[in-house]
């Protein structure tokens, strides 16, 4: 690698790390963006549009095969694929290309498209999401379960009790609250699952509170902070006589 790697390089690069694992043996290389809604919140437009054509760059080169042995994943909240006004969609090319199937309603669904929407879990999901958690925190081993079956049914009714069906629709803290009472049984032998259960405390999940996002240098301007430190003059003129490297510094 014979230079930094940047915003306008990293999409490359990932094609050769791709490359890379294919000549390592393996079958290629899956690439997972998570919390994509943090585009939809930046207001300045010219900074999302930039973000969205890289988007519609690695959207071309998948839906035309013209790249290999690299897979994306991206996760985002249905504001960030539909709203016309700040989201994919407001983006035309994005638009046309993911474009769902008309015929996917009425609870059919196509998972050939290159949109997927996730289902909430129902109850059902969840007790076998909560099995196969006991099953990892039991390293695989059947014998060495914390907690039968009957606690994961009355771990759930618990839950239901507590915040209703959020425990399954939005099982964050469910889950955590679920791994917590596994660590204390585990660290604590002896303890019975039935008196732990009553005292799990679980509150309904709530997404955390984010605004929009405002990128001072995608807009060419200073933020407060340096605005103000320059409009006083004196230490800004001060601090360059001294050399002071970290005069220009931002995050």
């Amino acid at each position: 690698m014979r230079s930094i790697i940047d915003d306008a390089t990293v999409y490359d690069y990932l094609k050769v790390m791709g490359r890379f694992v294919t000549l390592a043996g393996y079958s290629g290389f899956l690439v997972v963006l998570d919390e994509c809604v943090n585009l939809f919140k930046l207001v300045n437009a010219q900074a999302r549009n930039a973000n969205y054509e890289q988007i519609l760059r690695i959207v071309n080169d998948t839906l035309q095969g013209s790249t290999g042995s690299i897979g994306f994943y991206f996760g985002g909240t249905p504001e960030f694929l539909m709203d016309s006004r700040r989201g994919l969609y407001s983006y035309e090319a994005l638009r046309s290309r993911l474009a769902e199937n008309t015929f996917a309603r009425n609870g059919l669904v196509d998972l050939s498209g290159p949109v997927i929407r996730l289902q909430s879990l129902t109850p059902e999901d969840l007790y076998i999401l909560l099995g196969k958690l006991r099953h990892v925190f039991a390293c695989g081993d059947p014998a060495r379960y914390l907690v039968p079956d009957d606690a994961l049914q009355a771990f759930m009714s618990h839950c239901n009790k507590k915040v209703g069906e959020a425990y399954f629709r939005t099982p964050r803290n469910t889950i955590k609250a679920f791994l917590d009472l596994l660590a204390i049984l585990e660290q604590n032998p002896g303890t019975d699952w039935r008196t732990m259960v009553g005292q799990v405390e679980i509150a309904p999940d709530v997404p955390p509170a984010g605004g929009d996002i405002v990128d001072d240098a995608a807009i060419g301007g200073a933020s407060p902070a340096v605005a103000q430190i320059t409009a006083a003059g004196a230490p800004a003129a001060a601090a360059k006589r001294a050399g002071d490297d970290l005069e220009t510094f931002r995050l």
